[in-house]
């Protein structure tokens, strides 16, 4: 288990500063279940101390985890909503450029700034932070800040949220950030919110739709394996996802399938989107991905990460396999 204690007391001290009456909290572009699980249930642990909170994100929450916005509404706010807070507290990501397009305003605003994240190399504008690398997932560190401060305030729906951030950030408890700490946090949420585990999984994976399918057998026959690097990559186009009238949504998990090759130990998913080459990297043994995605301006764990290319697709492909054949020299 990590330390985190002095950290979290710090964190814990300046959130409920009766000076913040207003916060507002931030989730990453492109959100996961980790960032609006995380979200969600600080934001009801806050209101449950009498705060006023507002959620932002830019983009439209997916449809597989919609579901945790009941608990609380996580909604597009313009500046002005965002300007009225006394505080802002940013989860699941460590630099202003993985919020969206307020960007300049975060960096340039004079409210105190937060984060309460898992990634390396956070950036130096935040007043106060909880970053722990070798926490699986961020909701992970909510449940620590609550359990530190006041556990029997942990409600149904927060326990629900945090569990979602885990169980998906650590796929499925698979991942090398799992240890017993996260296996004795999820014994205490599952009892704590009364939690029906399989009914949570199938919300968040069982739910494809036919178009889904369509779009995972096209992009399956696109499957390279690089014998001598072991990367395996996998391609999307805007045209496949118009013709199997998908949405770059629907991509969730496909990374999973070349990953889970028998010779594989990095893979790539490459899609297109705006003009521009997504590429979701992960990795197996001891590749380090997030060294990987740096190259390109992108960033994340040693066994997850993302970045973006210029394009085309073609060129993006190969730049990163000559860059996988670098690393692996």
């Amino acid at each position: 288990m990590y330390d985190y204690k002095d950290d979290t007391r710090k964190l814990i001290r300046d959130l409920l500063d009766p000076a913040f009456k207003n916060i507002a909290i931030i989730s990453h572009i492109r959100p996961d279940a980790d960032a609006i699980g995380s979200q969600v249930a600080l934001a009801l642990w806050l209101k449950s101390h009498g705060k006023n909170v507002v959620a932002h994100n830019d983009d439209q929450v997916p449809d597989n985890i919609s579901w945790l916005t009941g608990f609380f509404p996580v909604a597009n706010q313009d500046e002005s909503a965002l300007n009225s807070c006394d505080a802002i507290v940013f989860v699941d990501g460590n630099d202003p450029k993985r919020f969206g397009r307020h960007e300049a305003w975060f960096r340039e605003s004079e409210q105190p700034k937060f984060m309460i994240d898992h990634h390396p190399q956070p950036s130096d504008i935040f007043r106060q932070t909880l970053s722990v690398t070798k926490a699986g997932s961020t909701a992970e560190l909510i449940y620590l800040i609550i359990r530190e401060h006041d556990l029997e305030n942990l409600s149904p729906e927060m326990c629900r949220a945090i569990y979602t951030g885990i169980m998906t950030d650590t796929g499925s408890f698979r991942f090398d950030s799992v240890g017993p700490h996260t296996h004795e946090i999820i014994a205490d949420v599952i009892k704590r919110g009364n939690i029906n585990v399989s009914e949570i999984h199938q919300k968040v994976y069982d739910n494809r739709t036919l178009n889904q399918l369509s779009l995972l057998s096209r992009v399956l026959g696109t499957t390279e394996l690089d014998e001598r690097t072991q990367l395996a990559t996998i391609t999307v186009t805007e045209t496949d996802l118009a013709e199997t009238g998908s949405t770059h949504d629907d991509l969730e998990g496909f990374i999973a399938h070349p990953l889970s090759l028998r010779d594989c130990t990095v893979a790539v998913l490459f899609s297109e989107r705006d003009g521009k080459v997504k590429m979701s990297l992960r990795s197996k043994a001891d590749f380090d991905v997030n060294k990987l995605a740096r190259f390109f301006d992108g960033g994340g764990h040693q066994k997850a990460a993302g970045a973006w290319h210029p394009g085309p697709l073609e060129k993006a492909v190969s730049e990163i396999k000559e860059k996988v054949r670098e690393l692996s020299a």
